[in-house]
Order: C-alpha cells, then structure tokens, then sequence
C-alpha cells in the first residue's frame, strides 16, 4: 500500500498514544489500529488475569432522537426496545436486510435524549441508513420525527479484566459500585461529561468510557498511572480478536454477515418475533419454518493443528462446512474456532476434522463458550 493510500485511514484521537507506545499499527475497516503493544499472547493474559484497556474509537457511535425514535427503531432492529424499560439500559440486537440476514449486530443503548446505536466500524453507514429507511417507510403514520445523528467525534475505551471495577472505582465510585451489565450512566470527569457503559467483548468484567476526543489521551494517561499497581496494560485488537473467539462470540464479516441469518448462526435470542413488524421478519419467519441449512457450531481442537479462517470442515473424508473464526486459545493452549457445518454434525461431541494446509487435524463440536465467563 502506497503511503498517500494509509493516510487515507482513520486515526483515533489516541494515534499519537499508541505510536509512542510502539503499537504495531495495521488497517482495520478504513482505520489505522492498534494491533498489539507487547504481544498478543501477554495482552490477553493480562484481561484474563488483571485488567486491560483497549482503544475502540473505529466503532460507529449514531444518536437516534425525536418523537419517532422508538416506533422507527422497533422496525429497524431485531430486539424489542420496549424491554429497555428506562434511559441506561443497553441491549445487543440486529440490523437485517429485508431478507432477513445481517446487516450488522450492534449495542443500543437508552438514553435520556433518545438512543445511541454502537455498530461495527464499517457498517455504521450501514445501519444509519437502515434506521432512515424505516422512518421513510412508516412515515405518515406512527413514525414522528426522527433525527440520525452520526457522532465520530466520540471515543471509546474499554476497560476489561477482573481488575476492571477497582481501577474504575478510583474515578467513578459510586457508579461503579451500582452499575448494572448491560447498562450505562452519564458520568463527569475533569469538568467533561462522558458515559460509562458496562457490557464488554471479552467475559471479563467489562466497562466502556465514551467521551469526546479531544479529551480521550488525558484520560488514556490517567487510567494507566492509577492502573500501574493492578497491572495494567494496553491490549490491541489482536488480544480483543483471541479474547472474543473464547466466548464464542461472533465477528461481524466473519461469523456473521449478510450471507447468514440469525438462526444458522444461533443468535435467534436477539429477534423478538412477536413485537410487530420489523425490517426482514417475513423472510425470517420463513427461514425459521423451513430450518437452517447450516448452524454455527465451535470447534475444540484435538491435536496441535490450529484452524483458521477459511479451512474446510470434514466428516471423514465429506465436507460439511467452514471455518469462520479460527485462532490458538491462549487460555486453553490449543486450537478453537468457530464454523458453520451441516446439521446432521452440529452436534455436541460430534468428531470432526479441518484441513490445515493439507494436513487432518481434530476438532470436537462444542458449545461455546470454550472458557467460563467472569460473573457479570
């Protein structure tokens, strides 16, 4: 890539942070990343032991307000809203074309002005766009005004690890104390509103700090000084991708995309069927009656071959699928992966084996998630 090509990339507000910390830098959906800082394999442990913050400013942030705001969403999304019973609360759903495959999976959270939707780096225009084509096609009737509100100026951090709650409670001692998962609250530091949100991507007590940009370094550099007695590290998106593929938890334009379907890829439990008409629920219910032709399984590997992406599922010498997300579990010291296989071998248990450049290696069906989860 040409260098007039990389400065075409999005950086962070923290792009100068990392590249003092000798971050590997990569692209990553139109943005200049962090990669790793120290390695992978040490960043990872470090969530899973003590505490990490990540930098995940690439992740579209889009406010949803006006007196339509609900009645347009309810039809955009999968998930009933009507179960985000106060501002704070916060729900994983799904965007889906009117076929009903994904467009993209995302947080939204309640707020006082409205909503706020955090979807995938890439897709946010995506999904901006999804939610004013629902407005134009209830229009005239209960839809109201609506107002999409793009917000790149907001970024994020995450702070994840066990530790996560004790580094948080030097800033925000009350609100961590009370804060429920999968809720957020408006928080003021340094005479600068922000929101503390409490979801994660990891299984590990998870918070995320959405704030302006301007400030985020100011606040990078505080949550390192008073994390250094709890061992604190940076973690790049090489640590977030293993940390995720442990929880069995889908990457967009991996696991999930518009190719698949909630139900093949097991995420019926974020589409409410019963709540009235959404955007793909004709195509869903279809779907649904004549059942998925593939199903979204983990693998466990049995031997030292590590799967990756792409690589063909067997049932002896048969193809019966393809693995989407494959890595080496830091945690468990083998292989795991996810893939999408035929029903007939979905199955718990069931013995397969993936083709690793030509060579056989085992794999067990298992149900992720492949490591226990913190208590949330």
């Amino acid at each position: 890539m040409t260098n007039a090509a990389a400065e075409e990339r999005k950086r962070s507000p923290l792009d100068a942070v990392h590249r003092r910390l000798r971050a590997k830098m990569g692209p990553f959906a139109g943005w200049e990343m962090p990669i790793e800082y120290a390695g992978t394999l040490s960043e990872h442990r470090a969530v899973r032991e003590a505490v990490g913050v990540f930098d995940l400013s690439h992740l579209g942030k889009v406010e949803v307000q006006g007196s339509g705001a609900r009645a347009v969403l309810q039809h955009a999304l999968s998930a009933d809203l009507d179960r985000l019973a106060a501002p704070g609360a916060a729900q994983y759903t799904l965007c889906l074309t009117d076929d009903g495959t994904i467009v993209d999976d995302l947080i939204v959270y309640r707020t006082a002005e409205g909503y706020l939707l955090v979807p995938n780096a890439a897709n946010w225009p995506k999904v901006a766009e999804a939610v004013r084509a629902s407005a134009r096609t209830l229009e005239g009737s209960e839809a109201g005004d609506v107002e999409v509100v793009p917000r790149p100026d907001v970024a994020v951090l995450a702070v994840q690890g066990p530790r996560a709650p004790e580094l948080l409670s030097g800033l925000f001692p009350a609100e961590v104390a009370s804060l429920e998962y999968m809720h957020a609250v408006p928080v003021s530091h340094a005479g600068e509103s922000l929101r503390l949100a409490r979801t994660g991507y990891t299984g590990e007590r998870g918070y995320e700090l959405l704030v302006p940009g301007e400030v985020a370094p100011e606040l990078w550099r505080e949550l390192f000084e008073r994390g250094a007695p709890l061992g604190v590290v940076p973690v790049g998106l090489g640590g977030r991708d293993t940390l995720r593929l442990e929880m069995g938890y889908a990457l967009h334009g991996n696991d999930i995309s518009t190719d698949t379907d909630p139900f093949e890829a097991r995420l019926g439990w974020a589409v409410a069927m019963d709540k009235g008409d959404f955007r793909g629920r004709e195509a869903l219910r279809a779907r649904k009656e004549a059942g998925p032709k593939r199903l979204l399984v983990g693998l466990s590997a049995t031997d030292r071959l590590i799967p990756r992406h792409g690589m063909t599922v067997l049932d002896r010498e048969r193809p019966v699928g393809e693995v989407t997300s494959g890595t080496f579990s830091p945690t468990l010291r083998h292989g795991i992966a996810l893939a999408y296989v035929l029903p007939e071998v979905a199955a718990k248990d069931t013995e397969l084996q993936v083709d690793v450049r030509g060579k056989r290696g085992g794999a067990r069906v298992t149900r992720p998630p492949f490591v226990a989860a913190s208590p949330r």
